[in-house]
């Protein structure tokens, strides 16, 4: 069992958001807090396509999840919401995995104009499994450095972003931890 599952929704390694979801994970480990990863890329595609139900590595990611005691979600945005892959391994989880879980959803993007990405798409997507959903953070790629240790380059934005951990940690019970 994970106090935290960070999931990832980006069909790349060395995304952006990514980044941000690592640098965060580390950050909880730092702390002390148990991670537990799940990544799109880790699920075969055949799986993820055919919609297989039975498929070990989902069956392993849905018990990372349904153990978690908080979860995040973040996947960069395309065509005006998450990936596509992400929402096939959606669809083959348990209806409410996420039930009565905080949730914390990230998101990454080209332009500001996608920022409502995060509300119209990924929010919904998180409700539908039953999580709690927490304001969330938008970042844009011009915000993130993929090749430094701290790859968010906004101070306003890294500051944002330990608000929102801060707030998933006092919805899981676990209060001060950052910064």
């Amino acid at each position: 069992m994970h106090d935290i599952v960070i999931i990832s929704g980006s069909p790349s390694a060395d995304s952006r958001s990514q980044k941000v979801l690592s640098y965060i994970g580390a950050r909880f480990n730092e702390k002390g807090l148990s991670i537990g990863h799940i990544s799109v890329r880790d699920i075969s595609a055949e799986d993820l396509m055919l919609g297989n139900f039975n498929s070990p590595e989902v069956n392993d990611a849905a018990e990372k999840i349904r153990s978690a005691k908080g979860i995040i979600v973040g996947s960069p945005v395309y065509k005006a919401a998450y990936s596509g892959v992400l929402k096939s391994l959606f669809d083959i989880l348990p209806q409410d995995i996420m039930k009565d879980k905080p949730v914390l959803p990230v998101m990454s993007g080209g332009s500001i104009s996608h920022l409502l990405a995060l509300e119209y798409a990924l929010k919904p997507l998180i409700s539908t499994l039953k999580g709690t959903t927490l304001k969330g953070v938008y970042y844009l790629d011009s915000q993130i450095d993929k090749t430094s240790a701290i790859p968010i380059q906004d101070e306003e934005l890294i500051q944002r972003t330990e608000v929102q951990v801060e707030e998933l940690l006092g919805k899981m019970g676990i209060e001060g931890v950052f910064p």
